[in-house]
């Protein structure tokens, strides 16, 4: 049975309010820029997201570059939508709209 990534990506997008692709975990990312894609959320307020391990799985490291047609990791996802990489984090998070964007009900 051929296994159908995007539509993962989709599912994982869709069942969890805030998603963050990234090399590692919270507790243990293996780049900087997920560490610090992680350490925003936290900054912002958000207490619960839903992280992947893209480390741990190639085809979703690989699918969610096509997902959302954006090169790196991590990315962030919130209500189903691309918000974007570490540097767009950083500048939502300097602004003060990442806090807004992921604590609001």
């Amino acid at each position: 049975m051929r296994r159908d990534v995007q539509k993962e990506i989709q599912d994982l997008v869709h069942a969890n309010r805030v998603v963050l692709f990234m090399k590692g975990t919270p507790q243990f990312p293996q780049c900087g820029f997920s560490s610090a894609a992680a350490q925003m959320l936290k900054m912002a307020g958000c207490s619960e997201f839903a992280t992947v391990n893209v480390l741990a799985d190639n085809a979703i490291r690989e699918g969610v570059k096509q997902y959302a047609n954006w090169p790196t990791i991590p990315q962030l996802y919130v209500d189903g939508e691309f918000v974007g990489g570490a540097d767009i984090m950083r500048e939502l998070s300097q602004s003060g709209e990442l806090a807004q964007l992921v604590t609001k009900q």
